[in-house]
């Protein structure tokens, strides 16, 4: 009885191990079998793979984990495929279904920043995969060995680039536009109207009533409202992978609108026109510069953007009296013009009886020593300037053969090879 007990147990100690040995086998095969970074589909599936990657893609769905661009390198990885079965008709087919898909979506969603986030975001990274795998040397020098054995074989696809680079900049506006059509209504009330310095609140210009406001009181925005809607578009550039090169840019960008708007609205509003307020917008720019400093976003020059706007606020708390101060004003206020300058003097409005109107005589003085200044008539700054876009070439770390398709794509008819 005993016996039987012993060898029934080392029979199921046997099949055991035999069966752990078979499964170790099976994992070692599966782990083994070496990827060489392409994604293998059919002709026919090119209207799915557009439709399940590009058109019915939620960003918010697939960021979380994902590494930068990943459905701009699946496209890519679909494009390595035609290239590497040397099928013209088909590599040329793929990307012409590709970009239409990226001009649909976009077209669809020209009013959704998420959405264009994800796309510009995908098309720098498409553009740059053609860069990055093109066989030329200036772009695989970056390259890890590895990187390099996935360079495209048997076709230039260097047209394709400056059509991606075209689309890409139009994103860019877009994107821009709504970004600017989202936070422009927050600006004059925000960075001028809200006054969150102690001891100001209760003042107003001598001779000004209350100024009426569309704005209920209890639905004011301020500057902390400015500094959430930044802080919302700096999230969601991260979480879509949006190269930090391009994000710099567009931070840049907003901050110059900032700029602009505040700036304008004071040449048009006396009332806003005081050393009061001056420090307020001073206040207000030092919490901009700390959002920058913040989001280690320093080098975008954004910052220098807001520099007119900083000069007019330093020119409404100094003293406006003798020749000295004609003197410093003229050596401090640079990135204001004569126009601008002129027009502060002349708008100056003292909040209560310790300050002085700016004397006739003092402007001219003023004018007299910028004579030899060459800036144009202009007093209002263009809000609508763009600042012109680049997309610098920054090559992917991550090895195409490492890279795998989550189920939620919906790519389950595609093999990875």
């Amino acid at each position: 009885m005993k016996d039987r007990i012993i060898k029934k147990l080392e029979d199921q100690i046997k099949t055991l191990t035999k069966t752990i040995e078979k499964g170790n086998e099976v994992h070692v095969s599966a782990s083994s079998k070496e990827y060489i970074g392409m994604m293998e589909y059919k002709k026919e599936d090119e209207e799915r793979i557009v439709q399940n990657l590009i058109l019915d893609l939620k960003p918010r769905g697939v960021v979380v984990n994902m590494i930068p661009g990943l459905p701009a390198h699946i496209l890519f990885m679909c494009v390595r495929y035609a290239d590497y079965l040397n099928d013209a008709d088909m590599l040329k087919s793929f990307i012409h279904v590709t970009i239409d898909g990226i001009k649909q979506v976009v077209k669809e969603n020209s009013e959704d920043f998420e959405m264009l986030s994800f796309w510009l975001s995908n098309t720098y990274y498409f553009l740059n995969c053609l860069k990055q795998y093109s066989g030329e040397e200036e772009f695989m020098k970056y390259n890890t060995p590895s990187q390099n054995k996935n360079c495209l074989k048997h076709f230039d696809l260097s047209e394709y680039r400056q059509v991606l680079s075209d689309l890409a900049i139009r994103i860019y506006h877009q994107f821009i536009l709504v970004m600017e059509n989202n936070i422009q209504h927050m600006i004059v009330p925000g960075m001028l109207e809200y006054e969150s310095l102690q001891g100001i609140s209760g003042l107003k210009p001598t001779g000004f009533r209350k100024r009426s406001s569309s704005i209920d009181d209890t639905d004011t925005y301020t500057m902390t409202s400015i500094l959430q809607q930044l802080s919302y578009f700096y999230s969601t550039m991260c979480q879509n992978g949006l190269d930090s090169e391009l994000l710099k840019q567009a931070v840049k960008q907003l901050f110059f609108l900032i700029g602009a708007v505040t700036l304008n609205s004071l040449f048009l509003r006396k009332d806003m026109c005081s050393c009061r307020k001056g420090m307020q917008i001073r206040c207000n720019i030092s919490y901009l510069e700390e959002w920058l400093k913040d989001k280690n976003l320093q080098s975008s020059n954004a910052k220098e953007t807001l520099e007119p706007l900083s000069q007019a606020a330093w020119l409404l708390q100094v003293k406006k009296i003798t020749d000295d101060d004609a003197k410093e004003i003229c050596e401090h206020c640079t990135s204001l013009s004569t126009v601008q300058i002129v027009k502060i003097l002349n708008s100056y409005t003292p909040i209560d009886d310790f300050e002085k109107r700016v004397t006739p005589s003092f402007v001219r003085k003023v004018q007299a020593m910028l004579n030899n200044r060459e800036d144009g008539p202009q007093l209002m700054l263009d809000t609508k300037y763009h600042f012109q876009v680049t997309f610098p070439f920054t090559p992917s770390p991550h090895a195409l053969e490492m890279i795998q398709v989550p189920s939620s794509f919906k790519l389950g008819f595609l093999t990875r090879v």
